[in-house]
């Protein structure tokens, strides 16, 4: 994560500093468009589909309380592979700082919880089984961090088909060249949905991130807007390259 805290250094001296959920969700979204076959969600039942979408939608998991309980609730950003850096962080920011006693994109969440625990499974499971709806309640993948827990690796499943993981950010001993020296590393974990993808595809997937954020702007304004000053690099079969 070395360049990625040193693009967060320079957006601190300019007035902000978006947080590594942020550039995940930004530079996940735009590998995601890159590969359309994990960019997709699957309906079981008697006649099983997967559904592919021409948009990337990301949920995010937040650890709140409604109700006087500890919830998580999940939030979604439509269309994040279109945004700017800038607006990734403001959305994530607001929602992770925001009330969900109040929030307007919470009403559906508070109004389960005033039914009766059976009900308001049913009533959950209809708003989010067809896949016509899954661009609006669950996303195309999944963002879940514990990187405010003293916690390195983790694997969750987020009810997508691709679900990334993020531990705490850290400086941790690499080898680059001939010496071992300290630099930030991200733990980073995908989770993926076999009835969607093989392991091939995750794992390409996966790895384009990680070329991303290792490579945050190196290699050119792929992707960004050019206000942000932002860049994504082109890994093997990732943003900027045709797939096979």
């Amino acid at each position: 994560m070395t360049a990625v805290r040193q693009h967060r250094q320079k957006a601190g001296e300019q007035g902000g500093s978006p947080s590594t959920v942020a550039y995940v969700l930004y530079a996940a979204a735009r590998v995601l468009a890159a590969h359309p076959e994990a960019n997709a969600a699957f309906r079981g039942g008697i006649r099983p589909r997967v559904g592919h979408f021409g948009t990337v939608a990301a949920k995010l998991t937040l650890d709140k309380r409604m109700g006087g309980r500890r919830v998580v609730l999940s939030a979604v950003l439509p269309d994040v592979h279109l945004r700017s850096l800038r607006d990734v962080a403001r959305s994530t920011a607001r929602f992770r700082d925001g009330d969900p006693e109040s929030m307007p994109e919470f009403a559906g969440v508070r109004a389960l919880q005033r039914l009766p625990g059976p009900l308001g499974r049913l009533v959950h499971r209809a708003g989010t089984r067809p896949l016509r709806r899954r661009l609006a309640t669950t996303g195309t993948f999944t963002v879940t961090s514990l990187g405010h827990r003293p916690l390195t690796w983790f694997h969750s499943v987020g009810g997508t088909t691709v679900t990334l993981g993020l531990g705490a950010v850290a400086d941790r001993p690499v080898v680059r060249g001939d010496a071992v020296i300290t630099a930030p590393v991200l733990p980073l974990s995908l989770t993926f949905d076999h009835r969607v993808i093989d392991g091939a595809e995750a794992a390409d997937v996966l790895g384009d991130i990680k070329h991303a954020l290792e490579n945050f702007g190196r290699l050119g304004p792929e992707g960004g807007d050019a206000a942000d000053g932002e860049a994504l690099g082109s890994g093997p079969a990732g943003p900027g390259r045709q797939g096979p």
